[in-house]
C-alpha cells in the first residue's frame, strides 16, 4: 500500500482555510501570521492568536510563569514582526483534570509580569477543564498607524 504524503502547514491552509476568507482583505489570504482590520480613520488593528500544547511546546514540569510569557510572547512578537504596537489580549485556559490553584497563581504572575513589560491588558478569553494536555491559547490585538502594517510576504533583509 503506498503511503500518502501529508502536506505541510501552509499547504493546508492555502488549500483549505485560505478560501474561507474571500472577500476580506484583511486576512491577507492567510499569507501572514496577524490579521489587519481597520479599527478608526488612523489606526488598523493588527491580531494574532497562538496556541501552546504541554508535550508539544513546552514541557509539563516547566514552571507556570515561564509557560505564561511564552505563549504571550509568540503573540507580541509575531505583532511587532507586524509593525505594531501590543494593546490588548484574551487568555483561552485548557486545564488539565489534576488543575491546581498554586499553579494558576503562579501562570497569572507570570501573566502580570510580561502586561507590566509590555504595556498590555487581559480582556477576556475563556477556561476550561480537560482531560487531555494543557493548552494555552492567546489571541493578541495590536495598532499600527493605517496602511503600515508589515505582512510576512513584504518581509526584506534589514
Amino acid at each position: 500500500m503506498a503511503r500518502r504524503r501529508r502536506i505541510g502547514e501552509f499547504e493546508l491552509i492555502a488549500r483549505h482555510f485560505a478560501p474561507l476568507t474571500r472577500g476580506f482583505a484583511g486576512a491577507g489570504n492567510l499569507k501572514s501570521d496577524n490579521a489587519f482590520l481597520a479599527a478608526d480613520p488612523k489606526h488598523d488593528l493588527v491580531v494574532k492568536t497562538d496556541t501552546v500544547v504541554s508535550g508539544v511546546h513546552f514541557l509539563a514540569d516547566e514552571k507556570p510563569e515561564r509557560i505564561a510569557a511564552k505563549a504571550l510572547r509568540v503573540c507580541l512578537s509575531d505583532l511587532a514582526a507586524g509593525g505594531a504596537a501590543p494593546y490588548v489580549y484574551q487568555l483561552s485556559l485548557a486545564l488539565p483534570t489534576a488543575w491546581t490553584e498554586a499553579w494558576v497563581a503562579g501562570f497569572a504572575r507570570g501573566l502580570a509580569a510580561d502586561q507590566r513589560r509590555y504595556g498590555v491588558t487581559l480582556c477576556g478569553g475563556d477556561t476550561v477543564v480537560t482531560p487531555g494536555p494543557l493548552t494555552v491559547t492567546v489571541t493578541a490585538f495590536g495598532k499600527v498607524a493605517r496602511g503600515k502594517g508589515l505582512a510576512r510576504d513584504g518581509a526584506r533583509a534589514g
